[in-house]
């Protein structure tokens, strides 16, 4: 890597279009896993204005009003003004969905099929998945992305106070960091837009902005006299949400892996039950990759793999460290470690992390990982992997 470089990433409000879609997608999830634990699920949502759309494949014994489940999950977002086209109460509502295809089916299910090699649950898809961690902040994630991740958390934790009553729900924010030998040094700027009232000031939204959310969640240090803040820079942010952009499942996949450090295999999360690998696969990557830090095999680890649809093994397996691997060992002693100590079966990952449970609205926001208390967040099998070396 360069001696000195920036790198900026970024993150979206809980009203942002897209995360409408995919809070919606998850909450449709969780509502199927909590009746019907095996449950196949698929749902993608898109919104625009003042409508909800529906669509994808659901095959589940669980009895579901997916109205209600629409309204309370825009209802929790905050669209709940008189003045929101995007309104809980008042959005039409189309509902697309239907059964998953039985050809996938029986690749998924863990039992013989004409034209299956295996009796095994196999892949629902074929695809990559990575996993990342690094040693830079607590939660054994790229600064950037932390940053603008508690950017956000924070700014809906004070509009859902009601103590800043010119907050709206949708929102951005973006950090870029300044690195120095590969170390975090500086905070070259920080961008935030959030939706507002049409009655509040600029220079009071930039104000507070400033001094209750950046400062109160960036550590004084890495904040300079150089520190550019760019608060609303187009100057106004009423029209927001569906009403101003649609919305689409799955469209944020880097705010909710690694803010783009960490590579990506394309698939996204939201609305998906753990028989598809784009979620689970992924979400195992990243408990490799953070038990591979912990363990202190080294500072910084990817680990990518690939699966054929219907097949149980995964086709490939590959760590890589990027030259931080502990003195003496090497990107293929902890491939082989990993592979010893973790079983990356589709089926066998479902059991591993716990999967069939609704845990997936609390993912939904602020990133897939860096979150105390996901299963895939734990260091766990740090030691196993440390023992594992060869």
């Amino acid at each position: 890597m360069a001696n000195s470089f920036v790198f900026s990433s970024e993150s979206v409000g809980e009203g942002h279009p897209d995360k409408v879609a995919d809070l919606i997608s998850d909450s449709v999830l969780d509502a199927c896993l909590a009746q019907d634990p095996r449950s196949r699920v698929a749902c993608e949502t898109m919104v625009k204005s003042n409508m909800v759309i529906l669509a994808g494949e659901i095959t589940t014994s669980a009895k579901l009003n997916y109205e209600a489940i629409v309204r309370d999950a825009i209802r929790d977002i905050g669209y709940v003004n008189a003045d929101d086209v995007f309104h809980a109460d008042h959005v039409f509502i189309n509902n697309y969905l239907t059964r998953q295809s039985p050809d996938i089916a029986q690749g998924v299910d863990a039992k013989k099929a004409k034209g299956k090699k295996t009796a095994e649950q196999g892949a629902g898809d074929q695809g990559i998945m990575f996993g990342y961690a690094c040693s830079e902040t607590p939660e054994l994630m790229p600064t950037p992305i932390m940053f603008a991740h508690r950017l956000g958390r924070e700014l809906t934790k004070i509009r859902k106070s009601g103590k800043v009553p010119w907050l709206r729900p949708d929102a951005k924010s973006q950090v870029s960091v300044r690195y120095q030998n590969d170390k975090p040094v500086e905070v070259v700027n920080v961008v935030i837009s959030t939706q507002h009232t049409a009655d509040v000031e600029h220079a009071r939204i930039e104000k507070h902005l400033i001094e209750h959310v950046i400062k109160k969640v960036i550590p004084g240090k890495l904040l300079t006299k150089n520190t550019e803040y760019l608060i609303n820079p187009t100057g106004r942010f009423v029209v927001g949400g569906p009403q101003g952009d649609s919305g689409l499942t799955g469209r944020k996949i880097i705010v909710d892996t690694y803010g783009g450090w960490g590579r990506h295999g394309g698939g996204a999360f939201s609305g998906k039950d753990p028989s598809k690998v784009d979620r689970s696969a992924a979400y195992m990557g990243r408990w490799v990759a953070k038990n591979i830090v912990a363990a202190g095999l080294a500072t910084h680890a990817e680990i990518q793999f690939a699966y054929a649809i219907g097949h149980p093994q995964p086709v490939s397996v590959r760590v890589e460290t990027f030259g931080t691997a502990k003195l003496g060992i090497s990107d293929e002693q902890i491939t082989a470690a990993v592979q010893e100590v973790f079983s990356f079966k589709p089926a066998d990952i479902v059991v591993q992390l716990d999967l069939l449970r609704p845990i997936y609205r609390q993912t939904t926001n602020y990133g897939h990982f860096g979150k105390a208390g996901l299963p895939w967040e734990k260091t766990d099998k740090a030691a196993a992997l440390a023992a594992a070396i060869k």
